[in-house]
């Protein structure tokens, strides 16, 4: 008797104790370069009107994947050209992802202008400007102000979209964490954001058990970035994590959707309760 022939039970989740093991695996089909395809698969980014969320959706939209974005601001010009430049559908929705309500109302309304939802990019997040947390600018209302938008906004889509991924019988939940979320950063004061994005990581991997059988879960852990988040911090302060990172700078935000990519394709099928740092190396040393 093989061992595909035996039946062995699950311990991992208490509802499927009876369940048998081992799970099919996925009928996998083309060569790697075309799994890596997203071609008419339809993604979901939060945050996508920011330079990572952007170049998320510009990367998306060129593998073929119809975008829909999820955004506070809504930029009336991105729809229009990821479409005529690529030929996918895009579509833009108002959302403030700390309002429970509105992120299910606007998930069901993606799924039925769009028919469906393959993955979900929880990417939307807010940075610690007040520095130390012993200054009178740090209050608990800013404490509230990152948690709501990092991690309660996260699990609010997570909820959301984990329903629908549910009830189709597969998804892919990608959630932007951060190295912050595994180390302290230098010579930056944030707390607040480094405990932020550390829920994320470690929800990430707790949801990746909820879900398995109907979904995979990962996060991604960027690195110091080029976007507009750190245009607040002088260049001399900059310049400090800059020799701070193996490859000496940071990133540019196109440099970070290879994770995501892999994340969200048929290639990362056994992949789940990552979380991948793309962080130039500071958090090797």
């Amino acid at each position: 008797m093989t061992v595909s022939e035996k039946q062995f039970t699950t311990i991992i989740k208490p509802e499927q104790d009876e369940t048998t093991v081992p799970f099919p695996a996925p009928k996998l089909t083309g060569t790697a370069a075309e799994r890596f395809l997203m071609t008419d698969k339809v993604t979901v980014i939060t945050g996508a009107a920011g330079s990572i969320g952007g170049a998320l959706a510009e990367a998306f939209a060129l593998a073929g994947s119809h975008v829909a974005i999820m955004d506070f601001k809504h930029n009336p010009t991105i729809d229009k050209t990821l479409h005529e430049k690529y030929g996918v559908k895009v579509k833009s929705y108002t959302v403030d992802v700390t309002n429970y309500g509105l992120v299910k109302e606007t998930v069901r309304q993606i799924e039925e202008d769009f028919g469906t939802i393959d993955t979900f990019i929880a990417n939307a997040g807010v940075v610690w400007t007040t520095g130390l947390i012993l200054n009178d600018a740090s209050t608990l209302d800013e404490w509230r102000r990152v948690f709501d938008v990092n991690v309660h906004g996260v699990f609010n889509c997570a909820k959301s979209v984990g329903e629908v991924f549910k009830r189709k019988g597969k998804g892919s939940l990608i959630m932007t964490a951060s190295m912050s979320g595994h180390i302290v950063n230098v010579p930056n004061y944030q707390t607040g954001y480094n405990a932020s994005k550390a829920a994320v990581v470690h929800m990430g991997k707790s949801l990746a058990v909820e879900f398995a059988g109907f979904a995979r879960v990962n996060t991604v852990s960027p690195g110091y970035t080029d976007t507009g988040l750190s245009d607040f911090v002088p260049t001399e302060q900059r310049a400090k994590w800059w020799g701070l990172t193996p490859l000496g700078r940071e990133a540019q935000p196109e440099e970070l959707v290879g994770a995501y990519m892999y994340l969200a394709s048929d290639l990362a099928s056994f992949t789940t309760g990552t979380d991948i740092q793309v962080d130039g190396g500071y958090c090797a040393v």
